[in-house]
């Protein structure tokens, strides 16, 4: 079951857009559980080295959903150029393996 998972990062500028994005993953079943969390950023940006307050989310989701929620993040996000990364999951606890395989399908009592 292991790289049947993977988990999806991205940054924002603004806790409020990274908060907004991160539940519309969770409202959408594209994630079943999203972080965010505060990180200082130094990049090379146009010939250029910037620093940056920006938020990470790691997303946490089934691998066939990675390309629509690489999707998602690219249609929502307001940077030129969104780092979004996506990484196999190898191993894990089984039992949220199954409630993370779980909270991103399809739910007859909520859809």
């Amino acid at each position: 079951m292991g790289t049947d998972f993977v988990i999806v990062i991205t940054t924002m500028d603004s806790t409020e857009k990274a908060g907004w994005l991160g539940r519309a993953m969770i409202e959408m079943r594209l994630a079943a559980c999203v972080h965010m969390m505060p990180v200082a950023s130094v990049y090379r940006w146009k010939g250029e080295i910037k620093t940056a307050e920006e938020y990470r989310i790691l997303a946490k989701t089934r691998a066939d959903l990675a390309d629509s929620l690489v999707e998602f993040i690219k249609e929502h996000h307001p940077y030129e150029v969104p780092e979004i990364i996506v990484t196999p999951i190898l191993s894990g606890h089984e039992t949220y393996l199954h409630w993370l395989n779980e909270e991103t399908g399809q739910n007859p009592a909520t859809d």
